[in-house]
């Protein structure tokens, strides 16, 4: 992964560094938000540095992903992934379609690398850019509050998706670590799975 990419020059100036993904390379769970937050991009790792960070990874301490503190700015993980549509962050607005597909090899990538059982779509952006890839129905017709915590059969994958961290509220932490719970690991996941190259 480069780390000074070069590819999005509205970026260059603006960011801090490239925030790339990070975890278990084995792993079943692949969680893709959006892009980096400001914390994100000062630890260099996904879903860490803030209190929506912090969110994400208790849900995942409750899950047995993550073996460390929320607060962690290195959380020590086994069996998950994280990473983001976009790996860099502008200061003052969100990332921009193109600049979602100048990421897009990267990507693919880790997914390919991974080649995960389970995708979360962290937000409603990740959510319909994962959907136009692995699902038949259109991206527009999802909806991330109505689909958060529940399973989506999709084309090689299965996707689970999440509210953004920043609006879960305790009772979505609560759903979506029970849906996993019941839903996701009291079956044989690794049944569905399905090795297509993107």
């Amino acid at each position: 992964m480069d780390t000074d990419c070069t590819n999005c020059s509205a970026l260059c100036g603006t960011r801090e560094r490239v925030v790339h993904g990070y975890g278990d390379v084995g792993a079943d769970f692949l969680f893709v938000g959006e892009a980096p937050t400001a914390a994100a991009e000062r630890t260099g790792v996904p879903f860490t540095g803030d209190e929506a960070g912090a969110r994400v990874q208790r849900i995942l301490g409750d899950l047995g992903f993550v073996r460390s503190d929320p607060d962690a700015d290195e959380p020590d993980v086994q069996n998950v992934f994280f990473t983001y549509l976009t790996r860099c962050r502008h200061p003052d607005r969100g990332p921009t379609d193109d600049e979602v597909a100048t990421c897009e090899p990267y990507l693919n990538a880790e997914i390919r690398m991974i080649n995960p059982h389970i995708i979360v779509p962290v937000g409603q952006a990740a959510l319909e850019a994962l959907a136009f890839d692995y699902t038949t129905r259109a991206a527009d017709s999802f909806d991330v509050d109505a689909e958060h915590a529940t399973t989506i059969r999709g084309r090689g994958f299965e996707l689970v998706p999440m509210k953004e961290p920043e609006r879960l509220t305790d009772d979505d932490a609560e759903a979506f670590v029970e849906h996993v719970r019941e839903s996701v690991f009291g079956r044989d996941y690794r049944q569905t799975k399905g090795r297509q190259s993107r």
